[in-house]
């Protein structure tokens, strides 16, 4: 069989640019180095990353590990070209969910593949990943970055991140002591967070038929910039709480809503009673739900509806908690208590 003559084969040619990633890893070296922490122990660069925990600083320290994404919402970072938030939502999105096990961040590693490698745009992403970072005070000690033509899209790109804390064993919050009379305080949420985006992106640009750039005075900014709100990362909030309060119970409100993620937490003999009455929900939602006729039981399944993490504590410490956040600026609310019953969710209005 003869072949057919041809120029000689590259990689490049084939569609990875090994330069434009050793350019990458040039623009994206400071913003890494600006995340270190104690116990970093090598630059970027290396095969591996490492780090040294603090010797005597745990009795029985255990580690605490998690990954997420950001699922859809980065077709609204693709549509409106803005890259330099979505890393934000990849970090809080694993470091929200190691601290409702009382762990402290330590370090964070991200996998980023995309159809080809614009240094730039590579630059910016990892630039939101050190931001969400410093937010959560944990170093971002490795990544990957895969240049996959053919099977992204030029302009397309999909993001991963994997974080990795320490708690000492006797202090693991896991719900066990729960129990009826507890109080139910939640924190704000900064918008949609990292969830529900293909309902969210189905009302607003498909069935409302806005543009990411049309101004939406419901909102007060436009449909682009009110997605794009990163993720709120609780871990400086939450960790002084751990010191000096008795919290039975944390949960991340992310996919689920409040529905589903709280029941995560509890005990078989109790549930929680919310009152939706009790805290602010942004427009952002009650526009979706006008725009998509969504049910109100289907949104609150699906959307952190304002509130983006739910502390659980003894009713006798519930005015401190709430009285120590308003100290240091931090909204907060009760919007519920525990009760006896199944492990769900049940609601009220007033």
């Amino acid at each position: 069989m003869s072949l057919p003559k041809s120029q000689p084969l590259t990689y490049a040619g084939a569609g990875v640019d090994i330069e434009a990633g050793n350019r990458a890893v040039h623009l994206m070296k400071q913003a890494v180095r600006s995340t270190f922490r104690p116990g970093v122990l090598a630059d970027i660069g290396g095969f591996g990353g490492l780090f040294a925990l603090e010797p005597g600083k745990y009795r029985e320290p255990v580690l605490v590990s998690g990954t997420d994404g950001v699922g859809t919402k980065l077709r609204v970072a693709q549509l409106t070209g803005i890259h330099n938030t979505i890393g934000i939502d990849a970090v809080a999105m694993c470091v929200n969910d190691i601290l409702v096990q009382g762990a402290e961040p330590l370090f964070f590693l991200d996998y980023l593949a995309v159809g080809k490698l614009v240094p730039e745009r590579v630059a910016d992403i990892v630039s939101g990943v050190a931001e969400g970072c410093r937010q959560a005070g944990c170093a971002l000690i490795g990544g990957e970055t895969a240049e996959m033509p053919g099977f992204y899209a030029e302009e397309e790109y999909d993001i991963a991140g994997f974080a990795v804390g320490i708690v000492d064993r006797s202090k693991i919050i896991d719900g066990k002591s729960i129990a009826a009379g507890d109080r139910v305080i939640g924190l704000p949420s900064s918008g949609l967070h990292s969830n529900g985006y293909s309902l969210a992106r189905k009302a607003l640009l498909e069935v409302a038929g806005y543009r990411v750039d049309t101004y939406v005075q419901q909102l007060g900014r436009t449909v682009g910039e009110e997605l794009l709100t990163p993720t709120r990362i609780y871990v400086k909030t939450v960790l002084p709480l751990l010191e000096r309060f008795e919290i039975k119970g944390l949960a991340h409100i992310t996919g689920g809503g409040l529905t589903e993620n709280i029941p995560r937490i509890l005990p078989r003999e109790v549930k929680v009673v919310l009152d939706r009455a009790a805290w602010p929900v942004p427009p952002v939602f009650r526009l979706i739900q006008q725009i998509g006729r969504v049910a109100e039981e289907e949104m609150l399944r699906t959307f952190n509806m304002g509130i983006g993490m739910v502390l659980v504590v003894p009713p006798q410490q519930a005015p401190a908690v709430l009285q120590e956040l308003d100290k240091r600026g931090e909204a907060a609310y009760l919007i519920g208590r525990v009760e006896a019953g199944d492990p769900l969710v049940e609601y009220t209005n007033g």
